[in-house]
């Protein structure tokens, strides 16, 4: 979508949709302590999310001399979880405390600038992209990434959200050797159910598939998952009880509970940000941002990296997308400009 001049401010006053970008505390004045900026200020690159996707392509631009800029709200969606694993030399720091360290380091290089807002609107122009925030600042650059990730939609389960990322975990790459051997349950239906249980057996032997309602898997998984003692209960949950986040019991609608230590379950998402999709970027047929092996979206100029674009929700693997996003958006702008 293109516009200019008056039309485009319309379109800013029109648009309705709530978006996001991700992590990390900045003053109260919405800027970086280290670096003011003007309004309307042109850059070479506006990364949208300050999280480690965010901040892994902001230091690979910032060191190949391009001008940044990261919009960011300060709302990760991992604030929840108490530590990170599997992320070589940072393996079991909190998820807070890694993000400061980062943006510590990013802050170094004086090409890249910090606004704290939420990213609501964006607009193609015929010099790149103009993004608006919450408070109606514009900032414009040649390219755009979005490193913005994803909003888990809880179910209405009390005890569920304020368990997630603490003992109701997505990945047990990420938290399956802190719960091994421990009482496991696999919160799920289906196919989904039953892959889940198959994936979790590897890491605890106690573990129960709850399907919360009638199960829906087929005889042959039924008989699979009872040739492993995994059970299968179908009873209704009503709750999940717990102490700051740490499951004790789960608790069904007819009154019964049963001790538990961890569960997992995948959720629903919907896009953290709503402007990828504003600025023409498609999605994948699972709500992800499509990109190419380059994190290039079907948009030119375009870029995603993170947990926007992916299933697999590791520290290492969105790093790793961002540092690649920065790299190849570089190249792009080389290739532009030589």
């Amino acid at each position: 979508m293109e516009a200019t001049g008056a039309s485009r401010r319309k379109f800013i006053q029109q648009a309705g949709i709530a978006s996001a970008a991700l992590i990390l505390p900045f003053n109260m004045n919405g800027y970086s302590k280290n670096n003011q900026m003007k309004d309307n200020q042109q850059f070479d690159v506006i990364i949208v999310g300050g999280s480690y996707s965010g901040l892994a392509a902001a230091m690979a631009l910032g060191r190949a001399l391009r001008k940044v800029l990261i919009i960011d709200s300060g709302k990760p969606c991992n604030r929840q979880t108490p530590h990170s694993h599997n992320f070589l030399t940072q393996d079991g720091k909190s998820p807070k405390e890694i993000a400061a360290l980062a943006k510590g380091q990013v802050e170094q290089y004086k090409t890249v600038q910090f606004f704290n807002g939420l990213a609501t609107t964006g607009l193609k122009t015929n010099n790149g992209f103009e993004i608006y925030t919450d408070t109606g600042k514009q900032f414009t650059a040649r390219k755009v990434i979005f490193a913005t990730g994803i909003h888990d939609i809880m179910p209405d389960i009390p005890g569920f959200a304020e368990s997630w990322g603490i003992s109701v975990l997505h990945c047990p790459y990420c938290h399956g050797y802190e719960v091994k051997h421990l009482t496991t349950g696999i919160l799920g239906n289906g196919n989904y159910g039953f892959e889940f249980s198959a994936l979790i057996s590897n890491w605890t032997k106690d573990l129960t598939l709850y399907t919360n309602g009638p199960s829906t898997l087929t005889a042959e998984q039924t008989a699979k998952l009872q040739q492993h003692h995994i059970a299968t209960v179908e009873d209704e949950i009503e709750q999940l009880q717990h102490h700051n986040g740490y499951l004790k019991h789960i608790l069904f609608k007819g009154g019964n509970s049963i001790a538990v230590k961890a569960i997992y379950t995948r959720t629903p998402f919907v896009q953290h940000c709503s402007v990828p999709e504003m600025l023409g970027c498609l999605l994948n047929d699972d709500g992800y941002i499509k990109v190419d092996p380059a994190q290039k979206t079907s948009v030119h100029g375009v870029f995603a990296c993170g947990d926007n674009t992916t299933r697999v929700r590791t520290v290492a693997n969105v790093v790793a997308m961002g540092t690649n996003a920065g790299m190849m958006l570089n190249k792009e702008l080389i290739e532009e400009e030589f």
